[in-house]
């Protein structure tokens, strides 16, 4: 059944550096929504690539020594490595130096300025390098970029300008018009009330004050800006032509179904692109979704601290699919997800190998205990009570596909997932119900038994069927032990539709021989091993990360006052602990106050700590830290503050939280 066409692209990743697990992750929803669409029955056109211009590149390479093409070039190449060795199903993986692209930007922005959107000017303003943005003093956030927050510098050059303000009220109108538009709502109130309402100022898109671009080809001092560089990526590779003559796959995909990407480059894509497109007289995309990041639970990912975690580390520790499962799985629609090693471990344990893995190795198991493989079902000698559990797992797995499609139309990808695993969890159950052991005692009971057992590899089949988009590997195994191919999305759409609980209950292949020796999904871990290896792992890292800073710099020193001294009776009062930040957040109407709460051995505390200027509270959460415990409780701000956490600090200002250097359990003693 052909449903139609469908687009799909994620942003393309920056050839600056090799992207952490956090940017990997969008590549892997991405993916899982496109191997939805193309089971369900849409015409699937997936692209990514890689944004490869700017000043950052070009500053990059400079200090690796390189050309900008040769620095991107491996750059490149690593994160399509990574994308492969995340096995996703893109169809097409666009470089911006490929020359097709080139000459169509080239003529993109020609066209524009022919037709009197794009016009020379003079700017002088403050510039974000990372960012590739200008900005006016009264933009700045502290003095700093407001989508980054770090520091920019004055710019001062000759530059072109698009008119942004000649098509904000037809933007605006569109957006109004079109709610599905910009996806969460969050996003879209953002963009309007802080963005287009407020009116948009004039965009500078060229620059002089580097060469790494694609240059303007009828003032070849200037580079074109990158964003309408990159942004036009969506349109270039499915063979957009601005003469006019676009090929027969843009006429097919265009426009996009979803721009899929991350919320803190929302304003580029449901601002600047879609006035690019009306601009250039083309439809704008259908829907573009912000989805939220991806962060460590033991603080922010740096490479100085030596914790950054690549797609590499975590396919190493617990293979492609348990990886592609934590970050789809762990992510909420709306708001940051948390990823760490502790609930990475305990997902691998309860979900993947105990609800999943055991209960496909027990099916097939008995199968070949009792029958010698063989699943057949016999669906006679059922008694009321017997007839009403079967009854219950049925209607489960019928359902399960239109909830799953549901929360997939609405990109709640997490939440499709968990849908599954309800299916899994209630096969589960069954087994509890029908006790197939006890009904082996029992020759009686043997075609029971039998029905039991085809039952059980039914719903496996259906569920395995569901989780392929996810976990395709895994889906593929558990196909080849059950001998017998993933069931249709079709069929599974149909008997959905219809409560067809009969079709739905046999469509795993009566008389299957199953596989003799059944393989073991998922291996349960051991966390104090895997913290082990993780910690000198991010050692090594941490190490070569300071040998790196420090070369050719004098260490430096901090001198203290001394206090007076103590003897260890007064240092022996002192009750310092390993806590556990279980959450954290800002204390309102203070400027520099975190709240948080704190796990110390088995029970919580309130903790108030002035260290806001220096960690987002997102960056905190999960994080082992050092707490004097036993400290008299005080009102701080209107909240009681029971302990102190430990930060040590330079001379210079800068703090940081003092934490373990190898995993210890909240509650540990410090001594």
């Amino acid at each position: 059944m052909n449903k139609g066409k469908y687009y799909i692209t994620t942003a393309i990743a920056y050839t600056s550096g090799v992207p952490h697990i956090g940017n990997s992750y969008e590549i892997v929803l991405a993916d899982s929504i496109a191997r939805f669409k193309r089971k369900d029955g849409y015409d699937v056109f997936f692209q990514t690539g890689t944004d490869e211009h700017g000043q950052k590149i070009e500053l990059k390479a400079q200090e690796a020594g390189v050309t900008p093409k040769a620095f991107v070039d491996n750059v490149a190449g690593e994160i399509r490595r990574i994308c492969d060795a995340l096995n996703t199903s893109y169809d097409k993986f666009i470089r911006t130096t490929d020359d097709y692209h080139e000459k169509q930007v080239q003529k993109i922005f020609k066209k524009l300025y022919n037709q009197g959107d794009i016009y020379k000017g003079y700017y002088e303003g403050m510039y974000c390098t990372p960012c590739e943005s200008f900005w006016t003093e009264s933009q700045l956030v502290d003095g700093k970029c407001p989508d980054c927050g770090r520091e920019v510098k004055p710019a001062k050059e000759e530059a072109y300008f698009f008119k942004m303000s000649k098509y904000a009220d037809k933007l605006i109108a569109h957006i109004n018009a079109h709610p599905e538009f910009i996806q969460p709502v969050s996003r879209k109130n953002e963009m309007m009330n802080n963005f287009l309402l407020p009116g948009l100022q004039d965009l500078c898109v060229s620059r002089t004050s580097y060469k790494w671009g694609i240059p303007v080809d009828f003032d070849d001092k200037h580079v074109i800006y990158v964003w309408m560089d990159a942004l036009s990526n969506y349109i270039t590779g499915i063979g957009y032509d601005a003469d006019g003559e676009s090929g027969e796959q843009y006429g097919k995909f265009w426009p996009a179904d979803l721009h899929l990407i991350g919320k803190d480059i929302i304003r580029f894509h449901t601002i600047y692109w879609p006035i690019f497109l009306m601009a250039m007289g083309e439809p704008l995309p259908r829907q573009v979704f912000g989805h939220p990041w991806l962060l460590q639970g033991d603080g922010k990912m740096s490479k100085s601290k030596g914790n950054v975690i690549y797609a590499d580390d975590l396919i190493d520790f617990f293979g492609v699919d348990a990886v592609r499962y934590f970050v789809l799985h762990e992510m909420p629609f709306e708001n940051d997800g948390v990823i760490t090693w502790d609930l990475m471990v305990e997902r691998m344990n309860s979900d993947l190998a105990n609800t999943l893995g055991n209960l496909v190795n027990r099916t097939i198991s008995m199968s070949n205990k009792y029958f010698s493989g063989k699943v057949e079902n016999k669906k006679v000698g059922v008694d009321a009570g017997a007839e009403d559990v079967d009854a219950d797992l049925a209607r489960v797995l019928t359902d399960t596909y239109n909830k799953v499609s549901r929360k997939m139309d609405e990109l709640r990808v997490a939440d499709a997932i968990t849908e599954i695993f309800t299916l899994f969890k209630r096969s589960n159950k069954y087994i509890d119900e029908t006790m197939p052991w006890a009904l082996a005692k029992d020759e009686t009971k043997r075609d029971r038994l039998a029905t039991v057992l085809y039952n059980l590899s039914n719903a496996i089949l259906v569920g395995a069927s569901l989780l392929e988009p996810y976990m395709p590997e895994t889906a593929k195994r558990i196909s080849e032990q059950m001998n017998a191919p993933l069931a249709d999305f079709a069929v599974l759409e149909t008997c959905a539709s219809k409560q067809d609980i009969a079709t739905a209950s046999t469509l795993y292949p009566s008389g299957t021989q199953v596989t003799q020796t059944p393989e073991i999904l998922f291996a349960r871990q051991d966390l104090a091993e895997v913290m082990e290896k993780v910690e000198a792992m991010f050692a090594q890292r941490k190490s070569e990360a300071c040998e790196e800073e420090k070369s050719g710099m004098d260490e430096k020193f901090v001198e203290l006052a001394p206090k007076a001294e103590i003897t260890y009776d007064d240092f022996d009062k002192c009750q310092f602990q390993v806590g556990l930040v279980l959450a954290c957040e800002e204390v309102p109407k203070s400027k520099k106050l975190l709240k948080f709460k704190i796990q110390v051995g088995g029970g919580t505390r309130q903790i108030l700590s002035g260290i806001k200027q220096y960690y987002k509270p997102e960056e905190l959460v999960g994080k082992r830290v050092m707490v004097l415990v036993n400290l008299k409780p005080r009102e701080i701000a209107g909240q009681m503050s029971e302990g102190m956490i430990l930060s040590a600090a330079d001379e210079e200002g800068n703090l940081a939280v003092m934490t373990p250097e190898r995993f210890m359990p909240a509650g540990s003693e410090i001594c």
